[in-house]
């Protein structure tokens, strides 16, 4: 006979089911999101600086996905709700330190604000738009005339909602996993990777793939440093810290995470960037492909992985 002894009343393996709260909507949303928050970043930092003209496609045409994102990403979030019917109760408080609230009012603020930046640049992908009724004109005029200032807060918004992805984890103690205040600035930085990838994969320029190809790769080099920094700060932790870092070293997230995330959706396109700036002949799609596809796993790697660690002291 076998004898087993159970140390917790909690999780214990082929006793107590591993209970997943959240499923594929949450990571989907914030990936979304952080993708989104990357490409308006970037739009809202070339026209503070005065540089439209020599990065089109940052500050025109890559902000016209962004919408889809946010409301792909929103009706995403909006069907992990339990409670469908009161969404609406998270605009009537603010409650500062909530990650939910910060959450919810910064889409407010950035939903909008690109849909407005869409309507001004529409005439670049519809050379022969008309608005047909002049309080369109009066309202497109003065969103021209007060641009620089709608990009002052688009920029400092789209970092909020970059970094929020994170913090919403990172906010949840019972979880050693996400239990790190790096997961703000880590998945802000993949936020803007991808921002920069998918400005790369829209760009008909090869200047401005070049330029966008060159801040990938130092933002890929923060990420890696953010990704190995955290996995230090577990090894020296407490004992639940550590057997949360050993999921990725040794455990069941290791190969799809080293492999599929850090391999190849930050190593590999990093080295295939930096062959391209050397002059080297490498298909410019085949990198901002792979940090896109590197951005999506992470999130639900993180986002499975986090609720598979647990507090057991």
């Amino acid at each position: 006979m076998r004898e087993e002894i159970i140390t917790s009343g909690r999780m214990n393996p082929m006793i107590d089911p591993q209970l997943h709260i959240w499923h594929w909507h949450i990571p989907l949303y914030l990936f979304l999101g952080g993708l989104a928050a990357g490409i308006l970043f970037f739009a809202a930092l070339y026209t503070i600086l005065g540089k439209e003209k020599e990065n089109p496609t940052a500050v025109k045409i890559a902000p016209f996905i962004t919408p889809i994102l946010l409301v792909v990403g929103l009706f995403a979030l909006f069907l992990d709700l339990n409670h469908q019917a009161y969404f609406w109760r998270l605009y009537t408080t603010i409650r500062l330190e909530s990650p939910m609230s910060w959450g919810a009012w910064t889409l407010m603020v950035v939903t909008p604000i690109s849909f407005i930046w869409c309507a001004l640049n529409i005439k670049e992908i519809f050379p022969r738009w008309d608005w047909k009724f002049k309080f369109l004109y009066d309202l497109d005029a003065f969103f021209r005339k007060h641009l620089i200032t709608m990009s002052w807060i688009l920029l400092i918004f789209s970092l909020i909602l970059g970094m929020y992805t994170g913090i919403l984890f990172s906010a949840f103690n019972a979880r050693p996993l996400w239990n790190t205040s790096i997961l703000g600035p880590l998945f802000l930085t993949s936020g803007l990777s991808t921002g920069a990838a998918a400005i790369i994969l829209m760009s008909k320029s090869h200047e401005e793939r070049l330029r966008f190809a060159r801040i990938d790769i130092m933002l890929i080099g923060i990420e890696m440093f953010l990704i190995v920094h955290m996995f230090m700060g577990f090894l020296a932790s407490t004992q639940v810290h550590i057997e949360a870092a050993e999921l990725f070293l040794g455990g069941p997230y290791t190969t799809p995470f080293w492999l599929f995330v850090f391999t190849l959706g930050l190593a590999v396109p990093a080295i295939l960037e930096v062959l391209e700036l050397r002059k080297f002949k490498v298909p410019f799609m085949i990198a901002p492909i792979l940090v896109l596809m590197g951005g999506l796993l992470f999130r639900f790697i993180i986002a499975y992985a986090g609720q598979a660690s647990r507090w057991l002291y």
